[in-house]
């Protein structure tokens, strides 16, 4: 699959905290596109079929110990042969020692040459865990993502329906905001989306009649979070008299959201319901469900009516 991200080599090295050999520019004006890395013993031995040169390259221990039992003529040639594809980095990892060559290949073919004083398979590790999360596919959505008990919650909503107020109101009782108006979705990993808010946007919140406020300034830094995993999506709607809305909670809706289904509540507002209270019901009930627990699975077996067929109409409740 294309991934149509980018992240720079600046970001890596500050982040990862990794020693900067050789880089023939800025380290900004380098992109990373792929989320894979690459250990390149078998283009160290010749064999470049399959070679994929946007990703990462991560030399070892394992890797300049087969080039040492090479004379310094052959261990040359394959440096140079290797540079020659011009991956996007070469990193050295555990402060091993660079042979000069591929510091003198480094310079003529223009690839960067870092270091780090990770071990190969811990930094491979964080490497791969950062580009996962740089890289990942993602979109935008209108809403609020907030942390409730450990729970992300998305509330969606038509512009007005008081998801921004809601949110006001759940970091006044101690929960967290990550994102107001606008939630920046990446699909992390075939099972986990995470939500973020646009940099230039965070920790902002619009209130009518009010205006913009600064959560982190008002409610202070205990009030905020950057990023959150999507457990579960709330959709907020005017209450309908004409629809039938559920009563028993033991179907199991879902949305789909860069293709990983998500927990799906919908929840009809109308004046005397407290939608801060019930939100936070709804997020320790989807860890409940989460745990293996359905209170109204349970409730139909005490009444005896898991199993059979059943014809009540609870909304005559």
């Amino acid at each position: 699959m294309n991934i149509p991200f980018s992240v720079t080599l600046a970001k890596i090295v500050k982040e990862l905290n990794i020693e900067t050999i050789y880089c023939p520019g800025e380290l900004e004006q380098v992109k990373i596109v792929s989320v894979d890395i690459n250990r390149p013993g078998l283009q160290l031995g010749g064999f470049f079929e399959y070679f994929d040169s946007a990703r990462i390259q991560l030399i070892g221990k394992s890797e300049l110990a087969y080039l040492e039992q090479f004379s310094e003529e052959e261990m040359d040639g394959k440096i140079d042969k290797f540079f020659a594809q011009k991956p996007p980095v070469v990193i050295i990892t555990r402060d091993l020692e660079i042979p000069e060559q591929m510091l003198v290949s480094a310079k003529k073919y223009g690839v960067p040459l870092l270091r780090t004083a990770d071990a190969t398979s811990a930094f491979s590790s964080s490497l791969v865990a950062m580009l996962n999360v740089e890289l990942a596919p993602r979109i935008t959505r209108h809403g609020v993502l907030v942390e409730v008990y450990g729970e992300g919650i998305l509330l969606l909503g038509e512009s007005g329906v008081g998801k921004s107020e809601t949110a006001v109101e759940l970091v006044k009782r101690g929960h967290r905001l990550i994102a107001d108006d606008a939630v920046e979705i990446r699909r992390v990993s075939n099972k986990t989306l995470v939500g973020s808010s646009p940099e230039n946007i965070r920790h902002f919140l619009e209130l009518r009649g009010v205006g913009i406020i600064n959560a982190r300034r008002i409610f202070g830094m205990g009030a905020i979070k950057v990023t959150e995993k999507i457990d579960m999506v709330i959709q907020l709607e005017p209450w309908d008299p004409g629809k039938v809305y559920d009563r028993m909670g033991m179907d199991n809706e879902k949305i789909e959201i860069l293709g990983i289904q998500v927990p799906s509540l919908t929840i009809p507002i109308k004046p005397g319901r407290n939608l801060a209270i019930i939100i936070e019901v709804a997020a320790m009930n989807n860890r409940q469900k989460k745990m293996g627990y359905n209170a109204a699975q349970e409730l139909l077996e005490k009444l005896g009516m898991i199993g059979g067929e059943d014809n009540t109409d609870w909304d005559a409740y």
